[in-house]
């Protein structure tokens, strides 16, 4: 089982921390979709990430592979029994991948800390202080509304919770984390699925990537406890896609 797709990208962590919630033996290429190769294309027409490989199927998506591991292997199960809640979890998944993909990952991760460093962009200020300032708190409202006051979203934790974890994780990246005087009950949410072990681990792995040159990475991560593929997806140029162009 292969997870390609960088620890800090949210939708890869997502897979990683289900698998791992799973007791689902995996590794992972831990690249981001900027210097994927030729190969990488061949099996991310996208070429987004994450990718996993299990055997002869190759899937692509968060959600898609999240499911596909719901399926294979029910315990422990990741998503709600009931219909109503398995439903509601997947429109919470789908508005975290959709709008605070868009605000936390492109708008504001994307802009500040990857086009800088990969492709030399500065970040427009008046545009950063707009999400901060504006459409974040906005979406934050919402999303206090929904936060569960104690546990988890649906009494254990789920794809969904994990989902926004790890979007919060980029925006604290970049130096924004949520007010617990003004959002209080997301803000403990978010604390609570961080503290949950499998994801945990996958903050140490972060902290790796971030701290280290390109050239040290994989050692830091190995030392970490990761468990790496041998073989990499990866190039050391970056090249355009389809999502940087998503991010102009």
């Amino acid at each position: 089982m292969l997870v390609v797709g960088s620890y800090v990208s949210p939708y890869a962590r997502k897979v990683v921390v289900a698998l791992t919630l799973k007791g689902v033996a995996h590794e992972v290429d831990p690249i981001t979709p900027f210097y994927g190769s030729d190969e990488f294309s061949r099996i991310s027409p996208l070429r987004r990430i994450p990718v996993l490989i299990d055997g002869d199927l190759v899937l692509n998506d968060s959600t898609v592979i999240c499911e596909y591991i719901e399926e294979t292997w029910p315990e422990p199960p990741l998503m709600p029994r009931s219909p109503r809640d398995r439903a509601r979890a997947r429109w919470l998944e789908e508005y975290a991948d959709s709008r605070l993909g868009d605000l936390i990952i492109w708008r504001f991760f994307f802009a500040l800390s990857v086009a800088p460093r990969v492709f030399k962009r500065d970040a427009d200020p008046a545009a950063i202080a707009r999400v901060r300032d504006v459409e974040l708190p906005e979406v934050m409202d919402w999303i206090e509304a929904q936060a569960p006051a104690e546990g988890f979203l649906f009494g254990h934790i789920c794809t969904a919770d994990i989902t926004y974890g790890a979007f919060f994780r980029n925006a604290a990246l970049v130096g924004w984390t949520i007010d617990p005087d003004r959002w209080p009950r997301a803000a403990a949410w978010i604390a609570r699925v961080w503290a949950v072990p499998a994801f945990a681990t996958t903050i140490a792995y972060e902290q790796a990537i971030v701290s280290t040159r390109n050239d040290e990475r994989r050692a830091a991560l190995e030392a970490a406890g990761a468990r790496l593929s041998e073989h990499s997806y990866g190039e050391r140029s970056p090249r355009a896609s389809i999502m940087l162009e998503q991010a102009r």
